[in-house]
């Protein structure tokens, strides 16, 4: 008789204590933060730390250019900036991401335009960005989401074809690839998150905005810091105290370069570990009802920042709707020990502020006289809302945690849906 679920009174399947935390911090990253106390004058690890991280990220993913900044956000501001995308300016992006890509739109007084989901990869579909064009457009941001690549073949011929600039949103997608070209590195200017639960990660907040673009590159550092190009820790020396245009402060912190210098070191191996992790996951969730493992192109390298399963309550004859049964199944699983959980509950332009479009106050940027009168429908993004009501996120899937724990994973996920009834009596 199979075991009772864990929810109801039964053993978990997982252990307590098992699932170790992200990031994985060695004794070489401990050294690589107290090394910034190391020397007479701090000013001096400011100014080594972000130089020798911009020059580490910029070989690993084969750019000229990369300016470490305080987070994900301020690197595509950074890119916005950098195209000189502005007022009443149209930039397409996708429905199902964070929203602060579409926030770095609005923060040069620029306007999102949204496009549904791929249903396969939850990427921007690029067989629905040309209808979403106009006059206005000046660019498309792709977003790799939950490490997936999108397809940047089809999205980088749209934006030929109709003269439009390509920002990479890189924040989940560390170390990803499109047929073997690195993600970050097929656009414009990209930006990456170096935030505590990235792939690459500064242990707090943090950002890498990059170019092969010299042009690019000095508009982004204008931006960087209060209008004017400064290194960090030579100020005194260099500064002019002139500020050439707005800016905003987004410099990024000694101690995390530090750290995210150490944790790049090992990038590649902690991304196979990860890679594995997930594989070993989607082989023994096949034949398992109820649920469908991600999917994954053959011609990418999907590093997995995040692992999301999506619920089927029709593989089990059930009739209930997906969100009802993904409430259910996200209760048993924590108590069998899985670390599961959720992530967005709508899509981006169902979020309020783009409901009410209340932006910068009165109205901006909508309200700029030479913009387009820009309107956001929900029903217009359902395979986007549908993806969201039904995913489900399995964490723990980073080194140091192993394939053996991916195995307990499937052994738990498969107890509790081969117990319908139970399950179904979940609370």
């Amino acid at each position: 008789m199979a075991s009772k679920l864990a929810v109801h009174g039964g053993d978990p399947v997982v252990a307590s204590g098992q699932i170790k935390p992200w990031p994985w911090i060695t004794d070489d990253d401990r050294a690589a933060v107290a090394s910034v106390l190391d020397g007479e004058r701090i000013a001096g690890s400011r100014e080594s730390e972000s130089t020798g991280l911009a020059a580490e990220f910029a070989e690993y993913v084969g750019t000229k250019h990369c300016v470490p900044c305080n987070s994900g956000t301020a690197a595509l501001h950074m890119c916005v900036a950098g195209l000189e995308i502005g007022p009443g300016d149209e930039v397409i992006t996708t429905a199902h991401t964070y929203w602060a890509t579409a926030a770095a739109v609005l923060h040069h007084q620029a306007i999102p335009v949204f496009v549904d989901v791929d249903p396969a990869t939850y990427c921007i579909d690029p067989g629905l960005i040309e209808e979403r064009i106009t006059a206005h457009t000046r660019a498309i941001i792709p977003v790799h989401i939950h490490g997936m690549p999108c397809d940047m073949d089809a999205i980088l011929d749209i934006a030929e074809r109709h003269g439009l600039q390509v920002i990479e949103d890189v924040a989940q997608a560390h170390g990803s690839r499109h047929r073997d070209r690195m993600c970050g590195t097929m656009g414009a200017c990209s930006g990456f998150s170096t935030q505590m639960s990235k792939n690459l990660t500064t242990g707090s907040e943090g950002g890498l905005f990059v170019t092969d673009d010299d042009v690019i590159l000095k508009r982004a550092e204008t931006l960087q810091y209060l209008g004017e190009i400064v290194v960090p820790g030579r100020e005194r020396a260099e500064q002019e105290y002139n500020a050439r245009g707005m800016g905003w402060m987004y410099r990024g912190d000694v101690f995390g370069q530090a750290f995210a210098r150490s944790q790049l070191r090992r990038l590649e191996d902690m991304n196979d570990a990860r890679i594995a992790n997930c594989h070993r996951l989607t082989r023994g969730l096949k034949g398992v009802s109820g649920i469908a493992a991600p999917f994954e192109p053959d011609n990418v390298r999907h590093t997995y920042y995040n692992y999301v399963v999506t619920v089927r309550p029709d593989e089990l004859g059930l009739d209930i709707a997906p969100v009802a049964m993904r409430a259910k199944l996200d209760t048993a699983l924590r108590a069998e020990g899985v670390d599961v959980g959720l992530w967005q509950r709508m899509p981006v332009p169902s979020q309020t502020v783009f409901q009410s479009r209340v932006g910068f106050g009165k109205g901006y940027p909508w309200a700029i006289p030479e913009a387009r009168d820009v309107v956001y429908h929900p029903e217009d993004y359902p395979r986007a809302a549908e993806f969201i009501d039904a995913a489900l996120y399995v964490f723990g899937i980073g080194p140091p945690n192993d394939t053996d724990l991916m195995d307990q994973y499937v052994d738990a996920i498969a107890k509790v849906l081969g117990d319908v009834d139970g399950l179904m009596a979940v609370e």
